[in-house]
C-alpha cells in the first residue's frame, strides 16, 4: 500500500491494529478499540526521543510535546534486549507495554537457509563463493554534507578480484546521489534496494559505524567493523548511548588506513573480533532466534492469546 493513496487513509482509518517501526504522523487519530504496536527500527547506539533535548544539534527542529502526544497511541513498544527496553522507555515515555521479545524482521535472519543466501545472492548478480562486503555508514543530522572518509577501489583492492561491495546510505539521504553512480559491476550501489535484509544475508562483513545495522547484522554471527572516523565529534554532537569503540561487536577502524589494514591483515576475523562478537551478541542479540513475532502475535493479537488459553 502506498503511503498518500485513499486506500492508505482508508486504511488508517478502519484498522484495529497498526503496526509501525516510526510514527504515525500527527494526522492520524487513535480510535477506540485500535491498538498502536511500535517496533522501532533496532537497539540505539545514538540518543533518542526526549534524550534529544540533550543534544540539540542533532535534535534539530523536533517538536517534543508532539513527540509525546505520537508516543502516547502507543500500546506496545517492542525490544530485543534489556538495554533497549530501558532506553526507549526513557527516550519515549508513556503507558504504552513493553514486550521484550526480540524483533519480528530479525526473523528471517535467525532462520536463513544456506539455500536462501545463494539465491539472494543470485539476485544481486553475487556468485556463491566472491567476498561480500556491505558499507552501511548512518545518517549525521548535525552535518547533513559529511561523508566519511571512503575509497572504494582501494577497498577491493584488498578483497580480491572476485571480491564485491555493496554501498548502502541512509534513508534520510537522497538515494540517488549518497554515493558516485556505479552501476552493475565490483561496486554495487544498494542504497535503492528494497530489503535491507537480503543486503545482510548476502554480506560476509558489515562495515558500519552508529547504525542500528550493527545489532540486527550481529544475529547472523558474521564479522563486523566499526568505522568511525569522526567518534569523538560525532558523540558530543549527536549523543549516544555507549561507547560502540570500547564495547564493539568486532574490529575498530578510526581512519581510512586502519580500516584497509584490517582487511589486509585479516584481523577482521582476528580472536580478538570474534571474541568481542560474541560479548556483543550475548548482550543484544539473545531474543532474535527465529519466534519473535510468533511472541508478538501470541501477545498482541486477542484471537491468538484465546487459542493458547484454551489449550
Amino acid at each position: 500500500m502506498v503511503a498518500g493513496t485513499p486506500a492508505y487513509y482508508r486504511t488508517l482509518a478502519r484498522a484495529r491494529w497498526l503496526v509501525n517501526n516510526v510514527n504515525f504522523p500527527d494526522f492520524v487519530r487513535k480510535r477506540p478499540g485500535s491498538v498502536h504496536v511500535q517496533t522501532h527500527h533496532g537497539t540505539p547506539v545514538k540518543v533518542m526521543g526526549l534524550d534529544q533535548q540533550r543534544y540539540p544539534l542533532g535534535a534539530g527542529d523536533m517538536d517534543f510535546a508532539r513527540l509525546l502526544h505520537r508516543i502516547d497511541r502507543w500500546d506496545f513498544s517492542i525490544t530485543s534486549n534489556s538495554f533497549s527496553t530501558q532506553m526507549w522507555e526513557r527516550a519515549y515515555p508513556a503507558s504504552y507495554t513493553t514486550l521484550e521479545v526480540g524483533y519480528p524482521r530479525n526473523d528471517r535472519l535467525a532462520t536463513a537457509t544456506a539455500a536462501e543466501v545463494r539465491q539472494v545472492r543470485a539476485g544481486l548478480g553475487i556468485g556463491p563463493d566472491d567476498p561480500v562486503v556491505l558499507y552501511a555508514p548512518t545518517h549525521r543530522e548535525h552535518l547533513p554534507n559529511y561523508r566519511p572518509p571512503f575509497d572504494p577501489d582501494r577497498l577491493l583492492d584488498l578483497l580480491g578480484p572476485a571480491g564485491r561491495l555493496l554501498m548502502r546510505s541512509h534513508y534520510f539521504h537522497d538515494r540517488g546521489g549518497r554515493f558516485r553512480p556505479l552501476g552493475v559491476g565490483r561496486v554495487l550501489d544498494v542504497s535503492a534496494h528494497a530489503r535491507v535484509e537480503d543486503l545482510y544475508l548476502a554480506a560476509d562483513v558489515l562495515i558500519t559505524d552508529y547504525s542500528s545495522a550493527m545489532f540486527d547484522y550481529a544475529v547472523l554471527d558474521r564479522p563486523i567493523v566499526i568505522y568511525a572516523p569522526d567518534w569523538d565529534a560525532y558523540r558530543l554532537a549527536r549523543g549516544v548511548y555507549f561507547d560502540v569503540t570500547a564495547e564493539p561487536p568486532g574490529a575498530v577502524a578510526t581512519t581510512f588506513a586502519d580500516l584497509l589494514d584490517l582487511f589486509r591483515t585479516g584481523d577482521v576475523r582476528s580472536a580478538a573480533a570474534d571474541a568481542a562478537r560474541q560479548r556483543f551478541r550475548e548482550r543484544f542479540c539473545a531474543l532474535d532466534d527465529g519466534h519473535a513475532a510468533e511472541r508478538v502475535v501470541r501477545r498482541v493479537f486477542p484471537c491468538e492469546r484465546n487459542l493458547t488459553a484454551g489449550r
